[in-house]
Order: C-alpha cells, then structure tokens, then sequence
C-alpha cells in the first residue's frame, strides 16, 4: 500500500499495485490484522508527548480519549519499509481487481444497495455502479476494512520518521475527526497507513469529502453501513469532476498501422476525429460523442486499447494509477454486465499467457505443492509452491514460472 503512489486515498488499488497480494490469494484493502501489537518504546513515548504540546486546536478531552492507550506497532513501521517495488501488469491486475469472485460480489452488493445507491447517484449524479467499484477495490465491498487502531498507526509513522510530516498531518486531522464526534477511538480502526472505511479514506481526504448521507449527526464510514462512506466516495468523484452519463472509457479496436505516438492521455481530440483514423469500438461500430477523448495502450499496441474520457481524469484524483482507474472502470461496466476485455495481452517475459499460468497453478495444486488459486497471477503463494515442487524434483530452485516448468506438471 503506498501512500506516495496516489493523491489522497489508500487501499486495494494501491496494494496491487505493490505486490503485496497475488498467487491466488483474494486481496482487500486490509486483513484481520491481530499481529500488529503494540510494544513498550520510550522514544515513542516522549515523542507523543511532544506532540501534545505542540499541537494546537485539539481539546484536553479529545487528546486524553486519543492517546489513553496509544502505543507504538513495530508492524506498522516493517510494513511502511518493506513495500515490494513493481508494478503488476494490466493482465494481472484486472485478473485480481475484475476477477470472477470480485464480479459476482459486486453485482450482489449492487443489487443489495441499490435503492441507496440511487439515492446517492440522484444526489451526487455518479452512477451507483462506479460507486460500487471504488468500494470493491477498496474493501471487496466491506469485508476488509481493517482492524488496526488508526491513532497508533498513525503515530507510529509520524514518530518514525521516514514520512513524518505526511503522518503527522493525517494524525492531526483523525484527531480532528474525533473531537467533532463521528466516531470514537475505539471505532476508528483500519489500515495499517491510516485509512478507514468501506472506501479507505485518509483522514484529511475525510475532513475535505466526507458525508452524512444517513443523516444521522455523524459523517460513520466506519459503520456496517455502507451509506455514508458509499455517498463520501460518490461526493469525491463529483468534486473531481465527474460527468454523470459519460463513461470512463470504452475498449476500442485500432487500425492497421496506427501510429502509437498518438496515443497517452495528453493527445485528445473529438471521437469523429478518432473515427476518421480508423479507431472503433468492439463491435466495430463509431464511438458516441461523449467529449473529448484520448486513446491509451497500457500494454503497448499489442495489447487492448481504451478511447477514455474526462470521467477517467475524475478517477485519477482518487487514485492517480492507470490500472487503478482501469479496474474501476472495467469492474463498474461488469457489475452492470459488461463483457470481460476482448482484446488480447501480450505474453510475460517467459513467453506465457495468463491460461498458461493458470493452468500451471492448478497442475502444481494438485501436485500437493497449494498455490491456494489459480488466477494466474504470480505471487509469494505460487513461487513458494514452484520452488518447493522444483527442490521435490532435484530441480534448480528458481521461484520462477516457465513453459517447461509447465511442461514439466503435465
């Protein structure tokens, strides 16, 4: 999860992208997170110390409720300083952040809150759907809010250091938070970085977006209740910009030799411009005149491409990621029943396809070597379970997913 990678919010969209979740493993913004306990630091304690002395606008009630037992997680730090470093491809991430487990979820919790979810498109003019995803991505729709006290957490990183001021900031502002009575300390738990909620908002993201849909006195993203941090996410993306009745993006099928300098988000021009290039839709009709619109190829040309529009921009100051607004827009058109991309990935560096890697980790499940799923992304699951299968076969352990490692499980 890294804070450094997107504007304002963290979660699931930022975890993907990290590595920390594959080899079929079913990611969330956050699990139950028992192991973060707190240990005895004196540094630590003399630092929030200082902080509450320095710290102006929080009352002596609410600083006394917010540190009474504070304490310093060693886990949140080793998090903080272990992120993996590498982006996932687009294939793998729409494997995890658009997989069939996520689909299905989502349309039954579309289903399931729709009328509030309505509600909220009438007040806020995004469409539920769009809602529906960014809660999907963020918390697999409220099933990993997290469970780390959000005043340690936070503490904890302002004391060590590495992004003080950053932390500081958010404690300031969850302090904040708690002294205008939305919810208590006990309450406020979530992310290993400070983010709460179905959505996972920040806490200065909560003090700038956050509502009281329920009207009930209290802006509870925290709550079972989806419908304020449902209607905080939708308040966000309209303050950003969003369109209602214009789509993100659609997949588009290019011509013969199109030249791909044309392509990236700073070179827009009108979809009857696109047209006459050639540039189409799936079905191989002219795009509808939604606005100005850009061609991207994350993949490069060998890969599918999307015709976005200025809704794309909107989903960007939620998260600022290419694949993190491409998961959002493709897992919003599928809960609604859209089709999967249609158009083909470019085989990883091994030269495999994602069939590929699939089939190799139910060969090595059934080998008794568990890479506990097989959605083809490679994860810590899959490489232990190839390297264990590879050190039972006097092989050279390597870790690393290749055809004849394939050929070898057939």
């Amino acid at each position: 999860m890294q804070i450094t990678r997107r504007n304002t919010l963290t979660g699931i969209g930022a975890l993907l992208l990290s590595g920390c979740v594959g080899g079929g493993v079913t990611p969330g913004a956050a699990r139950t997170t028992t192991q973060f306990r707190a240990v005895p630091d004196p540094g630590f304690d003399a630092w929030v110390a200082g902080f509450r002395a320095r710290t102006k606008g929080i009352s002596t009630g609410t600083m006394n409720a917010a540190f009474r037992n504070v304490g310093f997680l060693p886990d949140v730090i080793d998090r903080d300083r272990n992120q993996t470093e590498f982006k996932r491809s687009l294939q793998d991430y729409l494997a995890i952040a658009a997989s069939d487990e996520r689909v299905s979820k989502g349309r039954a919790a579309y289903a399931r809150h729709r009328g509030t979810l309505d509600a909220i498109e009438r007040r806020y003019g995004v469409e539920g759907n769009v809602v529906a995803a960014v809660w999907g991505l963020e918390s697999f729709f409220g099933e990993r809010r997290g469970d780390v006290p959000v005043i340690s957490a936070l503490a904890t990183l302002a004391y060590e250091g590495r992004r003080g001021a950053f932390f500081e900031k958010q404690l300031v502002a969850a302090l904040k938070i708690l002294q205008s009575g939305d919810t208590t300390v006990d309450n406020m738990t979530g992310s290993w970085a400070g983010a709460m909620g179905h959505t996972q908002f920040i806490p200065t993201s909560y003090l700038l977006y956050a509502v009281d849909f329920t009207g009930d006195g209290r802006r509870n993203i925290w709550s079972d209740d989806p419908s304020d941090a449902l209607a905080s996410t939708a308040a966000y993306l309209a303050k950003s910009g969003w369109t209602k009745g214009q789509p993100w993006g659609v997949e588009v099928r290019l011509p013969a030799g199109f030249n791909a300098g044309l392509a990236g988000r700073g070179s827009s021009r009108g979809t009857a411009d696109w047209a006459a290039l050639g540039v189409r839709n799936m079905a191989g009709g002219v795009v509808p005149n939604h606005g100005a619109a850009s061609i991207i190829i994350p993949e490069g040309l060998s890969g599918p491409a999307f015709m976005t529009f200025r809704n794309f921009t909107a989903i960007t100051r939620y998260n600022n990621s290419e694949s993190y607004v491409i998961g959002v827009g493709h897992l919003s058109d599928r809960i609604i029943g859209g089709q999967p991309i249609q158009g083909n990935f470019p085989p990883d560096a091994a030269g495999m396809q994602i069939a590929d890697r699939q089939e190799m980790q139910r060969q090595l499940t059934a080998k008794g070597f568990d890479t506990e799923g097989s959605d083809g992304v490679i994860g810590p699951k899959t490489r232990s379970a190839i390297s264990a299968y590879q050190a039972s076969r006097g092989m050279v352990v390597t870790g690393e997913p290749t055809l004849d490692l394939l050929v070898s499980l057939r």
